[in-house]
């Protein structure tokens, strides 16, 4: 078997893209998942798939999760997966003082961006936000926090070029514990 870690963009935030998480692992299971198991209400999972060949097999099931979800809930969302060892390198490779685990954060991109989207991301406003890209990851950093951020991801993704959902370190702590087990 293989651990994955499942990140979902975007669900119950705000009231919008109910997820219910007993009946996101039921489906990630029907899927193929073996014991898929979910951390908080916001998209996180960790399952075991059967031993697949490599990345492009890992990303048809984050694209069957993507077609399954706007099926039985209704709403469309990015699905981006990673190993336990991705996970834990991107905790790793966190370039930024961490004074506060919940202001510093990973956004898993679907791709890694090219030269002329990271130029067009350098133009935006940061104030005392903080960001760089490591490979297929983006690497965040709020002065006070990401609700008072001058940053704003969804434009900082949009100029990128590529999608993403982000976690703050904790969350991403949590997960590689939970994935360990």
């Amino acid at each position: 078997m293989t651990v994955r870690i499942l990140l979902v963009r975007a669900v119950n935030v705000g009231g919008t893209a109910k997820l219910p998480m007993a009946d996101f692992r039921t489906m990630l299971e029907d899927l193929g998942a073996v014991r898929a198991r979910t951390y908080i209400a916001s998209g996180n999972a960790i399952l075991d798939l059967p031993d697949r060949a490599g990345p492009s097999e890992w990303a048809e099931f984050d694209r069957a999760a993507e077609r399954e979800l706007e099926s039985r809930f209704g709403f469309r969302r990015e699905v981006i997966s990673r190993s336990l060892p991705e996970l834990e390198s991107a905790l790793a490779d966190h370039p930024f003082t961490v004074a506060d685990p919940k202001l510093s954060y990973v956004a898993f991109l679907s791709a890694a961006p090219d030269q002329a989207g990271i130029e067009r991301a350098n133009q935006l406003a940061v104030g005392g936000d903080e960001w760089a890209i490591r490979g297929t990851d983006l690497h965040l950093r709020f002065a006070a926090g990401m609700g008072k951020a001058t940053l704003n991801v969804d434009s900082l993704l949009k100029r990128l070029g590529v999608a993403g959902t982000a976690r703050n370190l904790r969350t991403v702590t949590a997960l590689i514990e939970l994935a360990r087990g």
